[in-house]
């Protein structure tokens, strides 16, 4: 039987008749379950890093360009919006980035008020 004392994974082999061979039978298992333990961690802070991702269907962009019969740019995920269309085309998207960023530092906020609520 082998413990790894940081995680507390046990594990034990008996399948071969030597010591020796039990124990670098449980070595190659215990490496398979730390290997996938770490691999589980790593996807649930990539989940947790990206958040929550909406499935790409008709109807889910992120801006509007309207060229006729009026001028505007607008994107729907934070609602800015802006009549300078061609500065937007040459590559300005700096309004839409700040207001972007600000939304996801507002709703950060709300969630740490409501964390710090339920204690």
């Amino acid at each position: 039987r082998l413990t790894h004392l940081p995680t507390g994974v046990v594990v034990a082999c008996q399948s071969e008749r030597s010591q020796f061979q039990n124990r670098a039978a449980a070595m190659k298992v215990l490496k398979a379950k730390l290997h996938a333990l770490k691999k589980q961690e790593a996807a649930e802070k990539m989940a947790k890093i990206t958040g929550v991702k909406k499935e790409i269907a008709w109807g889910s962009q992120i801006r509007s360009y309207v060229m006729q019969p009026y001028r505007m740019v607008k994107d729907h995920r934070t609602g800015q919006e802006t009549g300078n269309v061609e500065a937007v085309l040459d590559g300005n998207l700096e309004p839409f980035i700040e207001a972007y960023l600000s939304g996801k530092k507002s709703d950060k906020a709300k969630a740490m008020e409501v964390d710090a609520g339920d204690d």
